[in-house]
This record gives C-alpha cells, structure tokens and sequence, in this order.
C-alpha cells in the first residue's frame, strides 16, 4: 500500500468511519459489561485500533503503552479526549500484563515484539489481537501458537482482509469451484517507497526508552533512519516490506488457496536492485513455493495435487498489475480470480470473459467485531487465528531466508526445520539479548 493509500486507509479505520463503529458500538445494551483493553504501541496502526476501541460502547480502553513518551501523551490524550476518561500511560508493557483488571491487548509494536509480548499476554491470562506479521521469524511463530492453544484465550492476528466482506466472498466463489481447480496463486506488492538514506551511531532522544524499545532483541545502537516507522527495513527489528504490505496480499493468497501447511520448497531471487541506503531487505523480490499433495488417505484419485504460490515486489515501482497495486489472484482450470487488496475483486470465465466484480475496502471494524465476538462466545471462530497468522507470517521469513542465502530450500512443513542447509537452518529463530525478561519460550 503507497503511503497515501496507508493515510487514507489509516483514516478511514479511525475517525472517518465513526458512524460504522457507533452503529456496532451501540447495538449492545450500555449497561452490558465492557472489555476491558490495554493498547501497547500507539504508532500509526496502533493510533487507528485506538481511535475504532474508544468509540465502541463494549471496550473500555484502560491502558495505553509505549516507550516513546510523546506517542504515549498523545495515546492517552486521544482516549481521554473520545471516552472522558484517562487510561494508564505505562511504558513498560508489563504493567499491562500485571494487571488483572486487563482481559485483552492490542499489540501494533515493531514486529520484534509482536510474538513475545503476544506470548507474555497470553500467559498472563490476556485475550490478544496482535498486528502482522505476527511473528519476526518462524520459531517464534510456533512458539505463539503453542502458547495460545495451551492458554485457552483468543488470539486474533491483524490480517483483517479475512474479516473483510467483500473478500469473504470472493474466497467463498473459490471454494464453490467457480473458476475450476485452484492450482496457483500469485500475490504481488508494487508500490513506489522513498528511501531511508544512510546514517550513524546516535544518542536516542530523550523522550525514548530505547532500551525497553529494543527488548529481547540483541542491543545495538540507536540510529536516526531506525525510528519511527523505518525499523521495518532492519533485520534485527523488522520482516522487510514482504511482512509489512506483502504479508496481507500473502494471507489471502493462501487462504484462497485452500492450503493448510507450509510449503515444502521455496526459491527466491531478490536484493537492493534500486536503493542506495541502509535498508536490509530487498526491494526487488521474486519467491516461488511449492505446496506438498495434500489429502494422503483418501479414496484413489480424490487426492489433491502440488500447488504453488508466487509473490512479487517491487517498491520502487509505482505502477499497478493486474490493475491492481497490491493484490493477489486465483488461476483454475476454468478461470481467474483477481482480488485488489483493500479495492475489490473481478471473476474472469474461459476466454476471459468477466462473470462477476465486486469494489469494497477492507473493514478494520469487522475484524474487532470478529475479536471482541469470539472472546464473549458470541462467535465460535476468529477468522485469523495463531494458525493462521503463522502460515502467511512464515512465507515471508522462508522467502526472505531464500534471498538472504541465495539458494532453493527444502522445508519439512511439519517439523518446520530447513533440510540440508545450515546457514539457512539457523536462520529459522533468531538471537536474543541474554537474559532478557521477554525472551520467549517454547
């Protein structure tokens, strides 16, 4: 998504739709008992779930976290200034764990802190909606999902194209077989971004804890192209643009897929093809995977075959295919189904004749909705639960691996172990700062 694409999105997820929430807000009888909510990282995405959470008559924004004084003044203004009431401003987020007035977090950090801290809420009892990728490398991931199968809680990652009617039914025409068997899908993030420039070692300012910012990961020094928002092109902090945007168009390119593991082999080419600066992920990517038969057991010929899935990036780019800037499309023996991330979607027959289009915007709200609705037993399913989130989250680490060493890898999906390749075996957790309190185990 192009930074104006992200305004307009991140606008019309808070304050421009008010009329949207307050209609769901107040569906529930005000004197129904409301969830009480700890937001942990009020940066851009975390400012638009806080502007739709105080807006709901069913949530109670009790506190609000970051390391960065001026974003947390600026969190607890916003709340207070919407509800009446002023949350707790913390800047350690374990004094949002601790607390057991606390029944569910949003997590919108730096990606190196989405599974730990989702790890310690979930531990501590905590519902948790925690923001994509959910992970910062594939251990992690299964590290998150263990935990919240064991902790019994709700843990919905922030992938809300799932929650997304328009989409919903887009991936609902797949499965009816409307464009025949579903063999291949592409996704694709082209978008033009601006360079991060070069920098040096520099004091942090005053008003960032930087070390409770950096956490679990290994400390290095601060330097000025890193905050805010450029973290993501570190490898220490951050996926790289695949697991910013790219991770959305992924999602929904497995989901309507239909495939339930990891890929078995995947192969990537990719590096810095435009950018001169410190970035540390491609800007230029090609991955291919290759989907394992699934179905081992069913009657003779019943069992489904090899798929594959191919995603493309480029942000330097600022031209849409498929006429689409990011999107990500179906290809059957009996058509095509291209759906245009937060845009809409058209179903193409044989002969590419056009069957059916649909426009619509992805839809934060419902997402909540799903969340909030799951966590009363209102709703039975998250529609992007742990299991989910780590398959999508995974493809960017594993293409990002691939680059990274510049070989095809074998993937056992099962063990979730590279084969016969150590450099990018080692590759599939990461180091922590030893002895961190957040460092998360299995």
């Amino acid at each position: 998504m192009s930074g104006s694409r992200r305004r307009e999105f991140l606008r019309d997820a808070g304050l421009g739709v008010a009329a949207l929430t307050l209609g769901a807000g107040t569906a529930r009888s005000e004197t129904a008992q409301k969830i009480r909510v700890g937001l942990i990282g009020p940066g851009g995405m975390g400012t638009a779930h806080l502007r739709l959470l105080t807006l709901r008559k069913d949530v109670e924004v009790t506190h609000v976290c970051d390391p960065d004084r001026k974003r947390l003044a600026a969190a607890a203004e916003l709340v207070q200034g919407t509800t009446g009431q002023a949350p707790k401003a913390v800047e350690d987020m374990r004094r949002v764990f601790d607390d057991p007035r606390v029944e569910a977090v949003f997590i919108a950090t730096p990606d190196h802190w989405h599974a730990p801290a989702a790890i310690l809420a979930l531990q501590a009892g905590k519902h948790v909606y925690v923001e994509k990728p959910c992970c910062h490398n594939i251990r992690e991931g299964r590290w998150m999902v263990e935990t919240a199968k064991r902790s019994g809680k709700q843990l919905q990652v922030g992938t809300q194209s799932r929650s997304t009617a328009v989409v919903q039914e887009a991936i609902e025409r797949l499965r009816r077989g409307e464009i025949g068997e579903v063999l291949v899908a592409k996704a694709w993030n082209s978008q033009r971004r601006g360079t991060i420039g070069r920098s040096q070692p520099a004091p942090p300012p005053e008003h960032l804890e930087y070390d409770l910012w950096v956490g679990p990961a290994p400390m290095v020094p601060y330097r000025p192209n890193m905050l805010p928002g450029v973290w993501r092109w570190w490898r220490a902090f951050g996926c790289g643009d695949i697991g910013n945007d790219g991770v959305h168009d992924l999602d929904v390119a497995v989901w309507g897929l239909g495939v339930t593991t990891h890929p078995s082999r995947v192969s990537c080419l990719g590096g810095k093809y435009f950018f001169d600066d410190d970035q540390e992920f491609p800007d230029t990517q090609y991955a291919v995977f290759e989907y394992p038969a699934q179905g081992e057991g069913k009657p003779e010929g019943k069992a489904e075959k090899r798929k594959q899935l191919v995603f493309e990036q480029r942000i330097w780019s600022p031209y849409v295919q498929e006429g689409y800037e990011n999107g990500a499309a179906f290809y059957g023996t009996e058509g095509m189904l291209v759906i245009g991330h937060a845009v809409g979607w058209k179903l193409y027959g044989p002969r590419n004749k056009l069957i059916a289009e649909r426009t619509g915007s992805a839809d934060l709200q419902a997402h909540h909705d799903n969340f909030f609705a799951c966590i009363r037993g209102e709703q039975k399913r998250l529609n992007a639960d742990a299991r989910a989130g780590h398959l999508s989250a995974a493809l960017c680490h594993l293409a990002n691996l691939s680059a990274r060493v510049g070989r095809t890898l074998e993937f056992d999906p099962e063990k979730e172990a590279v084969l016969g390749d150590r450099e990018a075996a080692a590759l599939v957790g990461r180091k922590y700062r030893e002895g961190h309190w957040a460092v998360p185990r299995g």
